[in-house]
């Protein structure tokens, strides 16, 4: 069994991992560390874990486990690295952004995006968990840039669920506000479009067009829907055939004959992926549940990989479509 603990339970993300941990079949979850809920059950906070079970958040962090999950505010996941004294063996995921960048820290984290370093996830120690807009738009440009044929610059419309911008309540996340609305932000200076140019680099290397991206607030909890496009002079047959023959070995990416909704990948670790041409215009649908395959969900994929466990192990989730 791998003992594993978090680090910042009592946000989205956190429930999300305590969710899945709970129930994968290979996982002794030892702990949930939140200081503003220490000593709270863990359904008091997380009302659907009612009967999950008896433990209770802590403000103490258990080191005598082997896998630590970081589910914390930007920045805070450097300062407990630097603070902690994690022993040698203790392997860790941080599902912030402080080290999705390399270069940015001496620990020697690994960009954790399965479907581009499985090989190097393997052998890591430290994983950096990509964002959720980050993962949606990478799994529909990884082909396409490991053939070496994004030679145009991207665009992107995308848009999130709620919770997406975290559980503490501000102006534009309480449900008066976003009920029936829709809005913008940060257009074209999105925080995760720098890891998503990172990859595209490291696979195509000669790629220097630009990425815009207009990123939506929508009126609905979770999930993202990004509208990739671009010119492409390839046949949509041809491009279909190199979708299928990437993504073969990557179970959680699945390539739809048919224009793909949301609620498909609600509650699931699946990216669906769905191809269509107009004249020279190349259009690709992304859809991830946020708080699953943008997050925590990935996170397990990526711990699954780090042990030696089948890679789905635990992540077989039904999508709630009704």
């Amino acid at each position: 069994m791998i003992r594993a603990g978090i680090i910042g339970g009592a946000g989205f993300t956190g429930g999300e991992l305590i969710r899945i941990l709970l129930q994968h079949p290979d996982v002794q979850l030892c702990f949930a560390q939140s200081r503003s809920q220490q000593g709270r059950r863990f359904h008091e906070v997380h009302p659907d874990l009612l009967g999950e079970s008896d433990l209770n958040f802590t403000a103490e962090i258990n080191t005598s486990v082997d896998l630590i999950f970081l589910c914390t505010e930007y920045g805070k996941s450097a300062k407990i690295l630097e603070e902690s004294n994690f022993p040698d063996a203790v392997k860790i995921i941080d599902l912030s952004q402080d080290f999705r960048l390399e270069g940015k820290s001496h620990f020697p984290f690994i960009y954790g995006l399965p479907e581009v370093n499985r090989e190097k996830i393997k052998k890591a120690k430290y994983i950096a968990n990509p964002g959720c807009f980050a993962t949606a738009i990478q799994l529909a440009l990884l082909p396409l840039a490991a053939a070496g044929i994004l030679r145009d610059e991207v665009h992107v419309s995308a848009i999130t669920g709620s919770t997406g911008a975290g559980v503490l309540a501000d102006t534009t996340t309480h449900f008066s506000w976003r009920s029936s609305n829709v809005s913008i932000y940060k257009p074209f200076h999105h925080q995760h479009l720098a890891e998503i140019g990172q990859t595209l680099k490291q696979l195509q290397t000669s790629w220097n067009q630009p990425l815009r991206m207009l990123p939506f607030r929508g009126n609905f909890t979770r999930g993202i829907f990004a509208a990739v496009y671009m010119k492409m002079d390839k046949a949509l047959g041809e491009l279909v055939e190199l979708y299928n023959n990437y993504y073969a070995a990557h179970p959680f990416v699945l390539l739809s004959d048919r224009n793909p909704a949301l609620k498909q990948v609600l509650n699931t670790n699946k990216c669906v992926l769905y191809l269509e041409k107009q004249n020279d215009l190349l259009l690709i649908i992304s859809i991830i549940d946020n708080l699953v395959k943008g997050a925590s969900g990935q996170a397990v994929q990526n711990m699954n990989i780090m042990f030696g466990l089948e890679e789905t192990r635990g992540l077989h989730f039904k999508a709630q479509v009704f």
